[in-house]
């Protein structure tokens, strides 16, 4: 069976990503920062641990407790998107230190928290859930904004590049996935998309990656995107 560890699975994309996982036959492992509120996480997920993704030692933790399981596929999906940091001119660094130890840091700790777990299992995969707002080549064709969230991501993607390198003997494939605009408390109401079909095209995307797709930049598609 396969096994997915999904982060903040509690809400949003991440557990529109446990129930289509669920849904598949996969032994879903979902984390939240407080897995007895997580209800309907806990209705789909084979298990739910606790993990806040900006602290190493929760980080620690929990791979002391998955110690010598394996991981088929990790989906590091927690983020945020504090808009305190969207301005250089009104900058608050506390919300950008936050930004960054959240949605790039955590990625990589985790990521290599668990490399003996996902290195021991057959399919060998890792996934950052990213943004085009990421992406650098994009950003500069339009009005410039979201300095923090920005930044954070745009790092989570040259990190990604980079463990893809250092990972390929191992076997291991690292991808990043842009999920669309998604109508999550994140996305707003306003965005096109619903939860329901990016998370299922995610699925179907993650579900169809192999060594050959490390290191790069995919949409919820599969579509390939700048960097």
């Amino acid at each position: 069976m396969t096994t997915i560890l999904i982060t903040g699975a509690n809400r949003g994309i991440g557990l529109g990503l446990a129930k289509h996982a669920a849904e598949r036959g996969f032994s879903v492992i979902g984390t939240a920062r407080n897995p007895e509120q997580a209800d309907e996480l806990n209705a789909v997920a084979s298990r739910v641990e606790q993990l806040h993704t900006d602290s190493i030692d929760s980080v620690n933790t929990l791979a002391k407790k998955l110690k010598g399981e394996s991981i088929d596929i990790l989906i590091n999906n927690a983020g945020i998107f504090p808009h305190e940091c969207d301005d250089i001119n009104d900058l608050d660094l506390d919300a950008l230190q936050r930004v960054i130890q959240t949605n790039t840091l955590g990625p990589i700790m985790l990521t290599r928290a668990l490399i003996p777990n996902i290195e021991r299992s057959d399919r060998k995969t890792s996934v950052s859930i990213t943004s085009n707002l990421g992406s650098i080549t994009d950003a500069s064709k339009g009005q410039m904004g979201f300095l923090g969230y920005r930044t954070s991501k745009a790092a989570l993607n040259m990190a990604n590049a980079t463990m893809a390198h250092q990972l390929k003997p191992k076997g291991i494939s690292c991808v990043v996935i842009h999920p669309g605009w998604v109508q999550t408390d994140m996305g707003g109401q306003a965005a096109p998309l619903k939860p329901e079909d990016s998370t299922r095209s995610i699925m179907d995307t993650i579900e169809g990656l192999s060594m050959r797709d490390s290191g790069r930049f995919l949409d919820y598609r599969g579509k390939e995107l700048p960097w």
